[in-house]
């Protein structure tokens, strides 16, 4: 149809505005699934991602696996060191430990899931000073993989 064609030409030209679930937006013309139904362009009545949306992502989640631990002592030390700093830059232990279940191409390693407020707050308390000496403490004590990601409200 002209709107899945509208569509699929809106996902190669534009990803940024690719349909979202309009519960996010005011309800208008919206279907079972309640995504948006597609006028001839395809995106006439869309719900789409926007810069005003982006701005609204608040929280922020620190994401860390541990893919292999050399030294226990000197992951020991960095627990010590980055609890308190963690706590200290507003972040929240969500998740820590072995996975209860792993799907897929999941790896059975432990996991640290942290929230914080925002980007800026996650991204200040990995470079603080207390969290850094955490940091050196751990040096080569373990192999992680870490990343911040950023969350809708």
């Amino acid at each position: 149809s002209l709107a899945i064609k509208g569509m699929m030409n809106a996902m190669i030209m534009a990803p940024e505005r690719l349909p979202i679930p309009c519960q996010l937006l005011p309800s208008r013309g919206r279907d079972r699934t309640g995504i948006a139904e597609l006028g001839e362009s395809g995106f006439d009545h869309a719900c789409s991602i926007t810069s005003s949306w982006r701005h609204r992502m608040a929280k922020a989640y620190w994401i860390s696996a541990y893919r292999k631990v050399h030294d226990a002592d000197k992951l020991a030390a960095y627990a010590k060191l980055a609890g308190p700093a963690i706590t200290e830059g507003g972040g929240r232990f969500l998740v820590r430990g072995m996975p209860s279940k792993t799907y897929e191409a999941g790896l059975n390693e432990r996991m640290v899931v942290i929230e914080f407020d925002s980007l800026d707050a996650a991204t200040a308390t990995h470079d603080s000073p207390g969290y850094q000496a955490a940091l050196d403490a751990l040096g080569d004590g373990a192999e992680r993989d870490m990343r911040v990601v950023e969350a809708p409200e």
